[in-house]
């Protein structure tokens, strides 16, 4: 994912502050600029970071040991929580905008969008265009057409590809935007019409009030930290394992772990750069340069590929996962498939978790003055119809490959799962440029997400203050290379996954809770204004 938000120190005051570029205030009138004060949440997840990468370091084999064990007893005993807690979390926001809560503005009642519906529209999908699209466009679907999600239909054939495309949608669609879209409602709730900090603790108020203040917020802070900075690890590890997969393919780079720490380390240092410094324009420019990049890759492919095939699978796709919705979202582990779950669907649930407060303090930012109904709207319609025509285009070309016309994509992606998107464009013309437009696309991705996350680091660790420090900021850029490099070379990619699976776990019981507080603070508050207005 990539995003506007991390435009660095110079230019962060403005980040949840609208355009006035007011500091804001946790309601008190204490004000949160210069820089933040580090207390207990910063040193609380330093600390905890600092033995993470310790550990990883100096027992590699307890880590994986402890991670996988950790792993199984999650995913066997709470896995069910993903699938029951994003399903609630999507119904309350579909309830939500068509109530007459949806009419309420995010911000004062005089406050108006500062963005057009379209410029609005536009900055949504600069969050969504991200690694993931590269990684997993023919990645996940390929390997649904090879091994058929919960046995639903024989290997490699049509009703396989139907199926491929239809746990793709659920992956990457409505489940993915509702966690962020009600992170991002709590947060400019909060922000913007109560004057709160930019802290998920202060999500709480309604449901702990001043506890907020004391060791329970400080410890959802942390626990918010930990999660995002993983998530983050996560995304860089699958940037570096597809460039080097790309760059192998091209010019003979050995893919190997020397090479991905290289890639990251280079990459840290760029987005570390980019963040202390303040370069604005620089990541304005990677933000719209990747969108039209992408943009240009996609009507590529759309030419050169099997059109009227894809069109007939798409449509035939979304019949099937809009007629088996509800039985997707709840379908679990109680006759076997925790490994398939784990790969798949578990894994992506708890990488969405893991994004989320990150993704909702950018979508909070862009959102200032628009109502409600109108912000769950966009929010969860116009991301998840992109990822649907993405993973259609450059996916069910795969599949058409290889059913089709002899191709081996999916042989390649069993042996390595970056190599998916590569070995696709091969059967192409321009494959040499289109390769290395790809690649270009996972590092401009790579550099603006990584970026932005790292500025939501140091904002949740210096007391929600919008202007961190650049120290606080060099140091969280360090420490999110530092440990997507541990990981990586602890275990690769099921080492990420892992990580990311064991470590949302508490953050998504935290989402559960702030959509409850959410619902809370705003049924009061329509109350206290109704018996005013009697």
């Amino acid at each position: 994912m990539s995003s506007h938000l991390g435009t660095g120190a110079e230019t962060t005051s403005a980040t949840l502050s609208g355009s006035g570029g007011d500091s804001t205030t946790d309601g008190t009138g204490a004000g949160h600029d210069g820089g933040g004060k580090l207390g207990s949440v910063f040193w609380a997840s330093l600390g905890i970071s600092a033995v993470f990468v310790a550990w990883a370091v100096l027992f590699t084999d307890n880590l994986n040991e402890v991670t996988n064990d950790s792993l199984n007893w999650v995913t066997a005993t709470f896995g069910w929580t993903y699938l029951a807690v994003t399903l609630a979390i999507l119904v309350f926001l579909v309830f939500l905008a068509f109530s007459p809560a949806g009419d309420i503005r995010l911000g004062k009642d005089s406050d108006r969008p500062e963005f057009s519906t379209l410029t609005w529209f536009a900055m949504i999908l600069s969050a969504v265009m991200g690694i993931g699209l590269v990684s997993y466009g023919v990645a996940e679907p390929i390997s649904h057409l090879a091994t058929p999600p919960h046995g639903l239909a024989e290997p490699n054939t049509p009703a396989a590809a139907v199926r491929a495309l239809q746990y793709s949608y659920f992956d990457w669609g409505l489940h993915a935007w509702a966690i962020f879209a009600v992170f991002g409602l709590a947060i400019a709730y909060s922000t913007y019409r109560k004057g709160r900090r930019t802290l998920v603790s202060q999500l709480f108020v309604p449901l702990l009030g001043d506890r907020v203040n004391g060791p329970i917020g400080k410890a959802i802070d942390v626990l918010a930290v930990f999660a995002t900075l993983f998530g983050t690890t996560t995304s860089l590890g699958l940037g570096a394992l597809q460039v080097n997969n790309g760059l192998g393919r091209l010019f003979g780079v050995p893919v190997n772990s020397v090479s991905q720490v290289l890639i990251i380390a280079a990459v840290t240092s760029v987005f570390t750069l980019s963040a202390v410094t303040g370069v604005s324009k620089g990541i304005k420019f990677l933000s719209q340069g990747s969108s039209l990049l992408a943009a240009a890759l996609f009507v590529f492919m759309l030419i050169v590929g099997p059109a009227v095939f894809i069109a007939n699978l798409y449509i035939e796709s979304v019949g099937q996962w809009a007629t088996d919705f509800f039985r997707m979202s709840l379908q679990g582990t109680a006759f076997g498939g925790l490994e398939w779950m784990q790969w798949w669907t578990y894994f992506m649930m708890a990488w969405w978790v893991s994004w989320g407060a990150f993704v909702g303090v950018f979508l909070a930012r862009i959102s200032r003055g628009r109502t409600i109904r109108g912000f769950i709207t966009g929010v969860l319609v116009v991301p998840s119809v992109v990822f649907f025509t993405w993973f259609t285009v450059f996916g069910g070309t795969a599949i058409h490959l290889d059913l089709f016309e002899g191709g081996d994509i999916a042989k390649q992606t069993t042996a390595d799962i970056n190599s998916a998107f590569f070995a696709t464009l091969d059967h192409f013309p321009l494959a040499t440029a289109t390769s290395v437009i790809a690649i270009i696309l996972v590092v401009m991705f790579f550099v603006s997400g990584a970026d932005a996350n790292t500025y939501v680091l140091s904002m949740m660790t210096s007391d929600g203050s919008l202007t961190p420090r650049r120290p606080v900021l060099i140091l969280w850029g360090v420490l999110t290379g530092v440990t997507a490099v541990v990981l990586m070379l602890a275990g690769g990619l099921n080492a990420l996954q892992n990580t990311v699976i064991v470590t949302s776990l508490p953050l998504l019981v935290i989402i559960a809770g702030l959509a409850v507080s959410f619902w809370k603070e705003l049924s009061a508050d329509r109350k206290e204004k109704t018996d005013v207005a009697l």
